[in-house]
């Protein structure tokens, strides 16, 4: 299940034909996804999803997109977790946009425990040449936080040439990863964030680092008597 976010706010001016240009290269990329969630958002968010049979409309509809208004770049991922929320199968977004938010009724907080509670991992194409210094160092960290919190990558690409190296470690990703379950021991239906740490222990392997979601919240249920 594959979602493109598409930021195409104001300040996305200068960067939004290189956007749409990598979100059409990623989905040839990668052409056994079952479906294609698509969200294109400034001052209002868009949402739609393409069946295999629909993705030329799909190319069109992104190829159209212009920039301009504001960024409700939070809201635009809340309402995509939302959607996602009840489909099946694995599911992974790509999100291309400059890192800022001038519109959104949710905040960064918000959005991140979202992410932290949600089965989807994501991958941030920021395009942040064309920002200052401040904002460029901000943004950069916002989206490697939002990223990490679904066991995802950041990337920041300086130009097409880096897109073909940049979708590989994707898709190779997408392709063999893997799922382990467990049961906590920790019984207590509370709520709480759950941190988790996968760790290699095999010999010959010292050094290597697994990259996995940070954690989970766990189960809440009202105490007795209340």
């Amino acid at each position: 299940r594959l979602g493109l976010l598409l930021d195409t706010s104001g300040s996305m001016q200068e960067d939004i034909k290189f956007a749409r240009t990598a979100a059409v290269k990623f989905m040839n990329a990668l052409p056994e996804a079952a479906d294609v969630t698509f969200v294109d958002f400034d001052t209002e968010v868009r949402i739609a999803r393409y069946g295999p049979a629909d993705f030329a409309r799909l190319v069109e509809r992104i190829r159209s997109r212009k920039a301009g208004g504001w960024t409700a770049l939070y809201d635009a991922i809340g309402v995509y977790l939302h959607g996602a929320s009840d489909l099946d199968g694995e599911k992974v977004f790509v999100l291309y946009t400059d890192g800022g938010d001038t519109r959104s009724s949710m905040d960064y907080g918000e959005l991140l425990d979202l992410l932290k509670a949600s089965d989807i991992t994501m991958y941030a194409i920021g395009l942040l040449e064309h920002q200052s210094a401040f904002a460029r160092s901000d943004q950069r960290m916002r989206l490697q936080q939002m990223a990490a919190a679904t066991g995802g990558l950041a990337f920041f690409p300086l130009g097409p040439s880096q897109l073909e190296e940049m979708y590989a470690r994707i898709v190779d990703e997408i392709r063999s990863r893997y799922t382990i379950g467990y049961v906590s021991t920790n019984r207590r239906a509370d709520g709480g964030w759950r941190r988790v740490e996968v760790r290699v222990t095999r010999r010959g392997l010292k050094g290597l680092r697994v990259r996995t979601r940070p954690g989970y919240y766990a189960l809440y249920r009202e105490p007795a008597g209340r």
